[in-house]
């Protein structure tokens, strides 16, 4: 782990320690009110990770103001936090956090959830309780306009290439792995910088999520993405890398289950209404 990630995971237990915030447990007993006098739902994410959750320098949109910062947070995850603290009465305060500081920042109470495009993998399943999912992520590949892949027609087709993906993702330490000889690159920070390896050139493809991979298209039109879904030659992934849901203290099963109670009113095409409206308003696509 880079020194700047133990600088913050480090910040994250001080705080915690000293008792600045909030662990899971009772929602009436933990929460600490707003000058409203309405319990806060602290909730963290990259706000790097778009059509997920961005920054912005003003509230268009309805962007959300991030926690001791100038900027704003929008993008699908906002809505969604939105939504979920306007029917549960809380106000909402959104928490921005490097991606690998976001589960160690709900393990020690920093934030009562994680709401940031995260997969519900048995290993995160260890370490921190989900919810039922919010978004349902299939899995693809991106790569440059007049790349000698731009035609693949399966996994197999991809034999031979350089790549990379987001650090501590499925797409990472599952997917790239199934490509045949492929060259894997160290694995990248962010979304943001995944992206800009590939557009630079120094890899070949890079594997990611639809709805990534969408948004991508927008910020870079030279690239073109491949998906192999419904094709005999897909990656293989299990129901649960490609669920994706909200993370919370292990036994924080109050705000679990109300959370869940609000994801119950919503439907996959209500969850496909919102990405796509994420999307197309998304900084770049402007």
């Amino acid at each position: 782990m880079k020194l700047r990630k133990i600088f913050a995971v480090l910040l994250i237990m001080l705080i915690a320690a000293a008792g600045s915030a909030f662990a899971g447990g009772s929602s009436e007993d933990s929460k600490a009110a707003s000058d409203s006098g309405r319990p806060v739902l602290r909730v963290a994410m990259e706000c790097g990770y778009a059509p997920y959750n961005w920054t912005q320098t003003t509230d268009a949109n309805g962007a959300v103001p991030i926690a001791d910062s100038n900027d704003y947070a929008y993008g699908y995850d906002v809505m969604m936090a939105k939504y979920i603290a306007e029917q549960l009465g809380y106000d909402l305060e959104i928490v921005k956090l490097d991606w690998d500081s976001l589960v160690p920042a709900v393990q020690s109470g920093v934030v009562d959830c994680v709401i940031a495009g995260q997969s519900i993998t048995s290993e995160r399943l260890q370490m921190v309780d989900f919810t039922e999912p919010y978004y349902y992520a299939s899995i693809i590949c991106l790569v440059n306009e007049g790349s000698e892949y731009e035609n693949a027609q399966g996994v197999s087709d991809l034999a031979g290439a350089v790549c990379t993906s987001q650090m501590n993702t499925i797409w990472y330490d599952v997917c790239l792995p199934q490509i045949p000889d492929a060259e894997i690159l160290p694995a990248q920070d962010s979304a943001p910088a995944m992206l800009v390896a590939l557009n630079s050139g120094r890899v070949d493809l890079v594997c990611t999520d639809m709805p990534t991979g969408q948004a991508a298209l927008v910020a870079y039109p030279n690239m073109r993405l491949l998906d192999f879904s419904g094709s005999d030659d897909d990656f293989v992934v299990s129901e649960e890398e490609i669920n994706i849901g909200i993370s919370l203290a292990k036994g924080n099963s109050e705000l679990k289950d109300a959370i869940n109670g609000v994801l119950a009113t919503l439907t996959v095409d209500d969850f496909t209404r919102m990405m796509n409206e994420a999307i197309s308003v998304q900084p770049l696509a402007q």
